[in-house]
């Protein structure tokens, strides 16, 4: 898009190669894609290749997330966890991509989380992240607590920052506002849109992390977009969407019923939306500056 490059996120769901998904983004429009590599089997060669051949970007990676709550405990687990992590940036500085996403937490039980060890092996991975020249992106999610003392313990760290998921802000985060927490060290965005808490008391479940299209949910994008352009963000503008219901909802059914081709066209046509904004926005902070 013009002024504004457009990124998507690989997508579960689908059946057809990775490889495949990737060729149908780039015909839709989209000039970027980020491996999600979350359950460690994206064929992250392969993926590299394509992005040469078709001249499209990757400016992030997904590191699993799943043994994050690990890495606030004492043991063995905790360790394994770090070294994970570090495995992946490895996989980042060998095929040059600039940013790795990971979750700074998971889980609602914090009883046995211990501070000291969170900062202790998330510093490690920064540090690591440094030598080999990756920026670690710590992305809002449950325990957005353990979210802050990372920022805050790692604030002198120049290659660690913020990714900021929209739907998250809203199903994780009780719409707190996350860019006025963070924004100023954003390097990374998860884009998409939600339905918020479900529960009437609150309680906060997986089960509303939807990732819809943009406009399809409750986010207010105009609020998004304003702010983005208030942070100076120069990087792709990444859209992180599903096309799966979670268990027990329907919600992303009416995705999952369109061929890919048109799906992925839809993707575009909300991502420019947003884009557009984005960029009048930013106009607008030029004018006034």
């Amino acid at each position: 898009m013009y002024k504004q490059k457009l990124c998507l996120g690989i997508l579960e769901g689908f059946d057809m190669p990775y490889t495949e998904q990737v060729r149908l983004m780039k015909k839709a429009g989209f000039e970027a894609f980020f491996i999600d590599d979350c359950n460690r089997h994206a064929p992250v060669d392969e993926l590299v290749a394509l992005s040469k051949e078709l001249g499209m970007e990757i400016p992030s990676y997904h590191a699993p997330f799943n043994k994050s709550y690990a890495m606030w405990q004492s043991g063995p687990k905790g360790d394994a966890a770090r070294d994970e992590l570090i495995e992946c940036l490895g996989i980042c500085a060998k095929h040059e991509i600039p940013v790795m996403v990971t979750h700074a937490f998971i889980g609602y039980d914090d009883s046995l989380a211990i501070p000291e060890a969170g900062i202790e092996r998330f510093g490690a991975v920064a540090k690591r992240a440094a030598e080999l020249g990756v920026t670690l992106a710590l992305e809002n999610t449950e325990g957005e607590e353990y979210l802050g003392i990372l920022l805050n313990a790692l604030r002198s760290e120049k290659n660690v920052g913020f990714c900021w998921d929209t739907g998250h802000e809203l199903c994780y985060n009780y719409a707190k506002d996350m860019m006025a927490l963070y924004g100023d060290r954003l390097v990374c965005t998860h884009l998409n849109d939600n339905l918020g808490v479900s529960d009437f008391s609150g309680v906060r479940t997986w089960h509303d992390d939807l990732h819809l299209l943009p406009f399809d949910g409750i986010t207010d994008w105009d609020s998004v977009a304003k702010r983005i352009a208030a942070s100076g963000y120069g990087y792709p503008l990444t859209f992180e969407l599903s096309i799966t219901s979670k268990p027990g909802r329907n919600d992303n059914d009416c995705y999952a019923a369109l061929n890919p081709e048109t799906y992925f066209a839809a993707a575009y046509n909300r991502a420019c939306k947003v884009a557009a904004l984005k960029l009048k926005y930013e106009s607008e902070e030029t004018k006034n500056g």
